[in-house]
C-alpha cells in the first residue's frame, strides 16, 4: 500500500509539473508567437519522456495555446489573416513531411540539439534587429512589397513551408522560424508578426498532431496536463505583447529564446556524449 501511495503521489507531482510547464509555454506562445514548445519539449524530457516522445507530446498543447493568443490579437486588431492563413496552409503540408522525417532520425537526441541551434540563431537574429529597427509603413505591415504594393505571396508561402517542416521535425510550433522571417524578410512589425505567426502555428499543429499520434509518439497524460496550463498562460502572454512596443517584443524574444537555447542545447549535447 505504501508503494502504491508513493507511486500515486509521484504521478500527481509529474502532472502538476506538466500543468506548470504548460502555463509557462503558453505565456511564451501568446507573447512571442512560438507555440511554446521551446519550453515544453525540454521540460517533458526532464519529466521522463524519451526524445521522440518529447517531440510528439508537446504538439497537442500547441493548438489551444495558439488559438487563445490569436483571439486576443484579433480583438486588438493586430492579426493579418492573409499572411497567417497562407503561410499556415502551405506549411501544414510540409509539417507532415517533417514529422515523418523525425521518425527516421537514428539518434533522436540530435533533434533536440538541432532545436537548440535553431532557437539560438532565431533569438540572435531578432534581438540584433531590435536596435534601431526601421520604421514600417502600412504596406510593409501586411507583408507587401513597398515598391509594387503587392503582397509577395511566394515569399509568404515559402516561409510557411520551411517553418512547417521544422515544426514537424522538431515538434516546435514553427514560430521560431516565422517571427524572425516575418520581421526580417517581410518587414512586418513585431506585434503583427507574432499574431500572424500564431495563426500559422495553429494550422501547423493539426497535421503534426495527427502524424505523431498515429506514430505513437505522444504521452497523452503529459500532453493533456500541458494543455490545461497553456490556455491561461497564452492569455497572459498575448496581453503583455499587445501592450508592449515593437522593440520590447524583439528584445524579449531574443533574450528568452537565447537563454533557453543555451540551457537546452548543453543538456542534450551532454547526453549525447554520455
Amino acid at each position: 500500500m505504501a508503494d502504491t501511495g508513493w507511486v500515486a503521489l509521484s504521478e500527481l507531482v509529474v502532472v502538476g509539473a506538466a500543468v506548470a510547464v504548460g502555463f509557462g509555454s503558453g505565456v511564451l506562445s501568446g507573447m512571442l508567437g512560438i507555440g511554446g514548445a521551446a519550453v515544453s519539449t525540454p521540460a517533458v524530457r526532464v519529466l521522463g519522456a524519451t526524445p521522440i516522445e518529447a517531440v510528439g507530446t508537446t504538439v497537442p498543447a500547441i493548438l489551444p495555446g495558439a488559438v487563445t493568443g490569436v483571439w486576443r490579437y484579433h480583438r486588438a486588431g493586430l492579426v493579418d489573416w492573409r499572411v497567417g492563413l497562407w503561410s499556415g496552409g502551405v506549411g501544414a503540408f510540409a509539417a507532415v513531411g517533417g514529422a515523418l522525417v523525425a521518425e527516421s532520425v537514428g539518434e533522436p537526441r540530435w533533434l533536440m540539439v538541432a532545436t537548440a541551434v535553431l532557437m539560438l540563431g532565431s533569438g540572435w537574429s531578432v534581438a540584433r534587429a531590435a536596435q534601431g529597427a526601421p520604421r514600417h509603413t502600412d504596406a510593409q505591415a501586411s507583408g507587401e512589397d513597398p515598391r509594387t504594393g503587392r503582397t509577395s505571396w511566394w515569399k509568404v508561402g515559402g516561409l510557411g513551408a520551411v517553418a512547417g517542416f521544422v515544426a514537424g521535425v522538431l515538434g516546435v510550433g514553427g514560430g521560431i522560424v516565422l517571427l524572425p522571417a516575418f520581421t526580417r524578410i517581410l518587414g512586418i512589425p513585431a506585434r503583427r508578426a507574432v499574431a500572424a505567426s500564431l495563426v500559422a502555428v495553429a494550422i501547423f499543429s493539426v497535421p503534426a498532431l495527427v502524424t505523431h499520434a498515429l506514430n505513437g509518439n505522444i504521452d497523452w497524460a503529459l500532453a493533456l496536463a500541458l494543455a490545461v496550463g497553456v490556455v491561461p498562460g497564452a492569455r497572459l502572454g498575448s496581453r503583455l505583447t499587445v501592450r508592449a512596443s515593437d522593440r520590447t517584443v524583439r528584445l524579449a524574444f531574443g533574450v528568452v529564446i537565447g537563454l533557453l537555447a543555451v540551457i537546452y542545447g548543453l543538456a542534450e549535447f551532454a547526453g549525447l556524449r554520455a
